[in-house]
This record gives C-alpha cells, sequence and structure tokens, in this order.
C-alpha cells in the first residue's frame, strides 16, 4: 500500500509540476513588445552624460536621474531592453552606423550622448515590466516634405514661391527634379527597411528572443521637424496662421503608412512636438506657434482619436540654459580675437593651452555659479535642446506616458 501511495503522490506531484511548466511556458510565450523611434537629430540625440549631474538639483528631474543611474553613479543598463539604432556618419544609407545592445546611455549621436531613448525605455520597462525591442532610426537634417516623404503622399512638388525663386537664380531644373526624385522618401525608405531587417532576425539583437513568442509591435515615436521649420521655400508662408498645413498632410499620409507597411493598422503613435525656445516661442506669433500647431493638429482628426497623441515638449525647455548658451555665444567673436592675440605672444601655446585660455576668457564673464550651471548642463546648441539632459530626459519619459495611454485606449476598443 506504501508503493502504491508513493506513486500517488509522485502522480500528483509530476502533474503540479507540469501545470506550472505550462504556466511559465504561456509566460515565456507573450509576444515581444517593439517600439520604433524615428526622426532626425533630436532623436539621434546629441545630449552628452556629462550634463546628467545637472539634474540633480531640480526636484521635477532628480527622481528621473535616480532612474538613469545606478547606486555608483554609473549609467543603468536595462535589463528587459534591447536596441538598435541607426543613423549614418554621411549622406547615403551605405554610411550606416548601428549599435545593438541592451538599453542603456551612449545610444545617442555618438558612444557619449543620449536622446529620448534612454529614459522612454527605463519608463517603458517600468510601466510593463517585460522585456521590449526599441528599434531606432534617426539622420539629422532630414525632413518630412522630402527624405522622409512617404508613398501616399505622392511626388516632390515644387511650391509656386520655390519655383520663382529658382528661375530668379537661373537654376537647372532638369538637374534640380531629377536630384528631388532621387532624395525623395529616401530616408522613408531606409527607415521601414532597417524595422523589416531587425523583425527578420530579432535574436541578433535580442539573444534571448524565442521565436515563438512573436512579436507585437505596440508603438511609435515621431520626433522631427526642425529642417521643415526652416524651410522657407517650401513653407513661404510659414510665418501666417496655415502657413505649416502642408505638414499636417504629410504628417497623416506619413502614419497611414507606416502602419499599412508595418502591417500595424492600431499601433499607438506619439508625435513628439517641437519645444525649441520652450513656451513663449509657442505663445507668440511666428513660425514656431504655426508649426507646432501644425505638428500637432493630426492628433485631434476623427480617425486618429485616441490612437495618435501630441506630446509638446516646451515645457521641457530651460530658459535659464538658454539664457546664459546666448550669452555664450555672444561672446565667441570676441574670445576667439583674443585668442589669437595670444597665439602672436605664445607661438608654442599647444592645443590644450589654447582651448584652457578661451576657456578661462569666457568663465570671466560670468559668475561662478553661472558658470558651473553652463558647463554641467549644456553640451550643444538650441536646436539640439541645448544638449541638455535636464531637458531631453524628461521628454523621453513623456513620450513613454503618452504611448502607455494610447496602448489603453487601442486596447479597449
Amino acid at each position: 500500500m506504501r508503493n502504491k501511495g508513493q506513486r500517488v503522490k509522485f502522480m500528483i506531484i509530476a502533474t503540479v509540476l507540469g501545470l506550472m511548466s505550462g504556466i511559465a511556458s504561456l509566460a515565456v510565450a507573450k509576444p515581444l513588445k517593439v517600439f520604433i523611434l524615428a526622426g532626425q537629430s533630436n532623436m539621434q540625440g546629441h545630449v552628452n552624460k556629462s550634463t546628467f549631474d545637472s539634474m540633480a538639483d531640480d526636484p521635477n528631474t532628480a527622481p528621473i536621474l535616480k532612474e538613469m543611474r545606478n547606486a555608483d553613479g554609473t549609467p543603468r543598463v536595462c535589463e528587459k531592453v534591447w536596441i538598435s539604432s541607426v543613423g549614418c556618419a554621411g549622406d547615403g544609407w551605405k554610411d550606416v552606423i548601428e549599435q545593438t545592445g541592451k538599453l542603456t546611455a551612449g545610444f545617442g549621436a555618438s558612444a557619449e550622448e543620449i536622446g529620448p531613448e534612454f529614459t522612454f525605455g527605463i519608463y517603458m520597462e517600468k510601466a510593463l515590466n517585460e522585456p521590449i525591442l526599441i528599434i531606432k532610426t534617426a539622420w539629422g537634417g532630414r525632413d518630412l516634405n522630402t527624405e522622409f516623404r512617404s508613398p501616399s503622399a505622392g511626388p516632390y512638388v515644387f511650391s509656386d514661391f520655390e519655383l520663382a525663386r529658382r528661375n530668379e537664380r537661373h537654376d537647372n531644373m532638369e538637374k534640380e527634379k531629377a536630384e528631388k526624385i532621387k532624395a525623395t522618401g529616401v530616408f522613408y525608405r531606409n527607415m521601414i527597411e532597417h524595422v523589416r531587417k531587425v523583425l527578420g532576425d530579432i535574436k541578433r539583437v535580442v539573444p534571448e528572443y524565442d521565436p515563438s513568442q512573436g512579436y507585437e509591435i505596440a508603438g511609435f515615436v515621431w520626433f522631427q521637424g526642425f529642417n521643415d521649420l526652416v524651410n522657407g521655400w517650401t513653407y513661404d508662408k510659414g510665418n501666417q496662421p496655415g502657413g505649416y498645413d502642408l505638414y499636417s498632410e504629410l504628417m497623416c499620409h506619413f502614419i497611414r503608412d507606416v502602419r499599412e507597411d508595418l502591417n500595424a493598422p492600431k499601433m499607438p503613435f506619439v508625435i513628439g512636438v517641437m519645444g525649441i525656445g520652450g513656451m513663449k516661442e509657442g505663445e507668440k506669433p511666428g513660425n514656431q506657434k504655426y508649426f507646432r500647431e501644425a505638428q500637432a493638429a493630426p492628433a485631434s482628426l476623427p480617425e486618429f482619436k485616441g490612437n495618435v497623441a501630441a506630446v509638446q515638449t516646451a515645457p521641457f525647455w530651460d530658459d535659464d540654459l538658454e539664457t546664459l548658451r546666448t550669452r555664450l555665444e555672444a561672446l565667441w567673436p570676441k574670445v576667439d580675437a583674443l585668442a589669437a592675440e595670444e597665439v602672436k605672444k605664445k607661438p608654442k601655446m599647444t592645443g590644450e593651452e589654447f582651448e584652457a585660455f578661451k576657456l578661462k576668457a569666457q568663465a570671466e564673464h560670468f559668475t561662478p555659479e553661472e558658470w558651473k550651471r553652463l558647463q554641467a548642463g549644456v553640451s550643444n546648441g538650441g536646436y539640439h535642446y541645448l544638449g541638455a539632459a535636464k531637458i531631453m530626459a524628461p521628454i523621453g519619459k513623456a513620450f513613454a506616458e503618452a504611448i502607455v495611454s494610447l496602448k489603453g485606449n487601442v486596447s479597449e476598443r
């Protein structure tokens, strides 16, 4: 009887273990969440890691900094988030540089920089608590009207204003048209091509991926616009209400085409609305105000309601840092002239001595506190959000929160 009882006991244990194994298999089989981040230089990311410290003294950014760093101050590595990030060193697809690995600081335009992907991944991991793949495709200096123009937008159309200006300059229009045909949509296609490449061999980027679990394209973030904003030939009435309506039309085509080409009709889509210059630039009549309105407009259309969100990035701008940077830039001609005179006096001055002289000359025009804040908080120009982690880190977090909100809306339908 004891042997029979033991056999029954072993059978029960085996059954329970089998059920547990089945439950574990179901958990493993959950589709990998894939998020696509695309755009131009600000999506690439020109925020140097050296600016992280500047977040510590602000109660709005200090909690974010804690998520970005380990206890010893080193950048956090997201154990459940992998990334494939591409950009290019030159003007062609042949110059593509891909970085892959677990998400951490250094997947920006260089190994010393970040874009919004870092905090986006951190906060998406916190929200989902499951494996995530980020595919980032970003190239600086590209616009939606030409290089990122999607298929349903049709061929590039020369505006009447552009044609008139080119005729005045006696441009070779056959050559210009040929160049536009070649450039139109090239980076839209490169973006789709890279996404498909990564999804075709996910284990190359995510070694732990099990093909049986599959994947879900769970969201798309678009962060672009500067080149369209300053394109006066295409948007010659940009300083007037409605002057950027064409951008809204192109954005709608882009969203529809991306969803179709990636076979993700319900994919949540976030538009990062340009915030360079902060809130003040969006309040006064002018190009920035009207461009921001055009960027945000698609999210209010009936077909995109609840599945497309426009995230305003202007609230994260830092006016004080901008003021310091502007003062610094105004000093450059004077400091360059002083440095040139110093070289005449000391012709054997080394490169390090030359740079040290310039820094000292610049610092003399700021209080110690101002200089410290400037050096710690700014690493690039205003068009790159000052290269400030204090600005970019909250933007990435806001993108993640918007995707999570949209996913809830889409799931309820």
